[in-house]
């Protein structure tokens, strides 16, 4: 058996998801092979990105490519169920390590969890959460994890600003925690219990979802 390239992503579609994903990776030096379907949209990309055209959903396109080398492959289908579906399981027969896929409903990310996808992204989701979340309050950032736990980057609220992360014992009073502060002009630093939070500094903070609402809408 081949050993898989690690290091290597295969990414399957360039509509806006797996094009941000294909370039993103490019751009950070990761070798990219890209199926698409369409020869217009390979054409576009090919002086760009390593493209093949051809159909996922076909196993003999996947052998063709050696997608079964890759230890990770990106299925940026999503307006076509029964295509996201079909590549996804071909991928599953290969029995590739890493299958990350993005899903259009939450019954479509079911669907390809059940089948044996690893991750499941959901991105308009996703980016509208994470806009409402900034839109509502002190918010300048937003990344939800998994179980309800939470990042945040955001303005220190007024009761804490001047004081330490100890003197606000804010771990108690509110069940978050910083993790990091960035004083104007400077870089972040990791928080401690003698970080001094001033007025115009910029505060990471972790912790469940609904008790992080709390603390920047207060």
């Amino acid at each position: 058996m081949a050993e898989l390239d690690e290091k290597g992503v295969l990414v399957i579609g360039l509509g806006r998801f797996g094009t941000a994903i294909a370039t993103t990776l490019d751009g950070l030096g990761r070798d990219v092979l890209v199926i698409e379907k369409d020869p217009d949209l390979a054409q576009k990309w090919s002086n760009r990105l390593r493209v093949v055209q051809g159909n996922a959903t076909s196993s003999e396109v996947l052998d063709e490519v050696g997608a079964a080398d890759f230890h990770t492959v990106v299925v940026g289908v999503g307006t076509s169920l029964e295509a996201s579906v079909l590549i996804t399981a071909n991928l599953v027969d290969l029995g590739t390590p890493q299958i990350w896929a993005k899903a259009i409903s939450r019954s479509h990310g079911r669907i390809l969890r059940r089948i044996g996808a690893h991750h499941v992204v959901y991105p308009e989701f996703d980016a509208g959460t994470r806009v409402a979340h900034m839109v509502s309050g002190r918010m300048l950032d937003y990344i939800e994890m998994e179980d309800g736990f939470s990042i945040v980057k955001m303005h220190p609220p007024r009761d804490i600003q001047g004081f330490t992360v100890k003197q606000s014992r804010i771990r108690e009073r509110f069940g978050v925690r910083i993790i990091g502060v960035k004083a104007e002009g400077q870089p972040f630093e990791y928080a401690t219990s003698e970080t001094r939070i001033g007025a115009g500094d910029v505060i990471i903070v972790s912790g469940d979802s609904e008790l992080l609402e709390e603390f920047a809408n207060r």
